[in-house]
């Protein structure tokens, strides 16, 4: 008896190609780009210092000047001139280093009375208050900044004014060395905070021409009217 061998078709599955190994750079991957520092300026607290210095010499350079070309517009003689502006050097800088002083005592109050609030429940540790406080402005050190900054400012014009006998020529050196030093001034505040020179510089120079123009031409119509 003959056996038929039949032949039936059999599923077969093929499975996907394996696919190639996968090349794992290790050495990328513990590689790591050096973290660079970048240095953030605070201009905020920049300011505060500015203030007290490049605005408080502008402040010495322009009311003593302007106290000189007044009472030069009165008087001639260059000792009167001289005279009124030391004083207005010594007064000015009293009046500023009196003017920080209350300031920056009456901040320096505000924050201490702060420290102690918070350190009502004992929140804070006394490495932390004494920490604290050491970053507070000293009323001090602000009030000896702004006079000397003043006196700074207004030994500009004095000197300018000492050695120049002749009334006209005295006039033309003074406001040419104020110019100057507003200018210098304005460019300087221009470029430690950061904002535009040319405008700084000469808001700065156009106010003191301003200043003592006034000063000068309404003390002389004062004068010229016998009061």
């Amino acid at each position: 008896m003959a056996t038929a061998l039949s032949t039936q078709p059999q599923d077969h599955q093929q499975s996907p190609p394996p696919s190639p190994p996968l090349k794992v750079d290790l050495e990328g991957q513990t590689k790591q780009a050096p973290e660079q520092e970048v240095e953030v300026v605070d201009f905020s607290k920049r300011a505060q210092w500015l203030r007290a210095a490049v605005l408080g010499a502008n402040d010495g350079l322009l009311s003593t000047a302007s106290l000189m070309m007044g009472v030069g517009a009165v008087r001639k003689d260059s000792k009167t001139m001289v005279i009124t502006g030391v004083a207005g050097l010594i007064g000015g800088a009293c009046s500023m280093a009196i003017g920080e002083l209350v300031s920056v005592y009456s901040q320096y109050d505000i924050e201490v009375a702060q420290i102690k609030r918070e350190d009502r429940n004992g929140a804070l540790g006394a490495e932390e208050i004494d920490a604290r406080k050491e970053k507070l402005p000293s009323p001090w050190q602000a009030a000896g900044a702004s006079a000397l900054a003043f006196a700074v400012g207004a030994l500009v014009p004095l000197l300018a004014a000492a050695f120049v006998k002749e009334y006209k020529v005295r006039l033309a050196v003074v406001i040419a060395a104020v110019s100057l030093a507003l200018i210098g001034f304005g460019w300087l505040s221009a470029v430690l905070g950061k904002a535009p020179v040319a405008k700084s510089a000469s808001r700065v120079l156009v106010g003191g021409w301003l200043a003592m123009g006034l000063t000068f031409g309404l003390t002389k119509l004062v004068g010229s009217a016998g009061v």
